[in-house]
């Protein structure tokens, strides 16, 4: 039952943080830590991620069949809004599948998680700063997808490898980052970041999952917890998806930055205490 119990945790934890730009890698390491949640081969945090991405594809289902429409019948703002996902999408995956070992064996620390929050909140701040300084246009309450160019795109996608040479950094953060600095507003830019996950992720969890198919039966809790694991995961994220759009559409993202920060510095003095250990996870 202990195990049933650390699910429905570590699924509330997935699915709050997946989206939001702080970090769902960081506090997943504190809370796996905290439960002493043995995750063999990372396979349960796998499987609840993909339920924090069905929550997307469900949240925007009409919006994804539109666009799919859109694009088998030749339409450009169809044609547009998938090649803009796939160009997004190209620099994290290659880095990915190319350093994928070198990156989970040096930099997968709460150190270097911690030290990514940090910096990462730093630099999501200025941004902020920044754009309130030069007196943008109030925000819109839906994204606004079609105006999205190729060029800000490549903003997005560049500013995602970050998130994945770093861990700690926050894919959603990044890409909201990479967004913002290419002109979009951030409903926009929080909605795209959204639309990146389904095909990052999605393909990044199934990969791990099939490489970790033979540590399935020594997951703790076993099947049962991964089910509980991704049903909560995926409800949360629901309501995270949704409540998020909403917040950006009247607030900016600095209180997000702020947390970051206090977050990483507590990370920090865990692992200078010794309850988190920095060595990779």
């Amino acid at each position: 039952m202990n195990a049933q119990i650390d699910a429905v945790i570590l699924g509330v934890v997935e699915g709050l943080t997946e989206f939001l730009p702080i970090s769902s890698t960081g506090h997943l390491i504190v809370a796996e830590n905290l439960l002493q949640y043995k995750d063999a081969g990372e396979t349960f945090t796998v499987v609840i991620q993909l339920g924090a991405i069905l929550a997307v594809v469900f949240f925007y289902w009409r919006l994804l069949l539109s666009k799919l429409s859109e694009l088998f019948q030749g339409r450009p703002a169809g044609v547009r809004f998938w090649v803009n996902i796939v160009v997004a999408c190209i620099p994290a995956a290659v880095i990915g599948l190319l350093f994928e070992k070198k990156i989970k064996g040096l930099l997968f620390t709460p150190t270097v998680v911690a030290i990514s929050l940090i910096v990462g909140g730093i630099i999501l701040y200025v941004v902020e700063q920044r754009r309130s300084q030069m007196a943008h246009a109030e925000e819109q309450a839906e994204p606004d997808l079609d105006s999205i160019t190729m060029r800000q795109a490549l903003w997005v996608g560049a500013a995602q490898v970050l998130a994945v040479v770093f861990p700690g950094t926050s894919r959603s953060g990044a890409s909201i980052v990479g967004g913002l600095l290419s002109g979009m507003n951030r409903v926009t830019a929080t909605a795209f970041s959204f639309f990146l996950g389904i095909p990052l992720l999605g393909a990044a969890g199934l990969y791990s999952l099939y490489k970790a198919r033979h540590t399935l039966s020594q997951v703790e809790g076993g099947t049962s917890a991964m089910l509980i694991g991704t049903v909560i995961s995926f409800i949360v994220a629901l309501l995270s998806v949704g409540w998020l759009l909403r917040y950006v559409s009247r607030n900016d993202f600095r209180g997000f930055a702020i947390y970051r920060i206090v977050f990483g510095i507590i990370l920090l003095i865990l692992v200078a205490v010794g309850v988190l250990h920095s060595v990779p996870a």
